[in-house]
């Protein structure tokens, strides 16, 4: 079993508010984000959603990588993307898109099999299970020479 931990440290209202993110391991350390860096274009400052996809890209990319290899064959290199989509609900937002973009080098797997793995690691990931409420996650995978 693993816990691994996350941080925020806010100051001020609203818009006007800073927050600084960390994580248990230092990856992300008083890391800044905030209104303009979320519904902006500061890019100095992270985002909820960025982190998002960030995880599940890792996730999908480490699902995919293992069961490649239970299947026999070695990734060599594996390339993810994950694009979070925040819309407006009402008075809110919600994140009603994830798609995911996965180019793989992977030698003596053919695409039959490739894509078969995709879609299994993309359904069993944490991550996948724990977004199950995004109404839409799609994913385009390429074997790739």
């Amino acid at each position: 079993m693993s816990e691994k931990k996350a941080s925020v440290h806010w100051e001020g209202a609203g818009k006007a508010g800073q927050g600084q993110i960390s994580t248990e391991t230092g990856a992300l350390d008083r890391y800044p984000y905030g209104f303009a860096s979320r519904f902006g274009d500061d890019r100095k400052g992270t985002n909820p959603e960025e982190i998002l996809g960030a995880a599940h890209a890792a996730c999908f990319t480490m699902a995919f990588s293992f069961a490649a290899e239970k299947a026999g064959a070695a990734t060599e290199s594996v390339d993810t993307t994950a694009s979070v989509r925040l819309s407006k609900d009402g008075d809110g937002f919600v994140i009603d898109r994830i798609a995911l973009t996965l180019k793989a080098k992977v030698p003596g797997l053919d695409d039959a099999a490739f894509q078969k793995l995709v879609a299994d690691a993309k359904a069993h990931c944490p991550l996948s299970k724990a977004l199950a409420a995004v109404p839409e996650i799609t994913l385009d995978a390429q074997l790739v020479p």
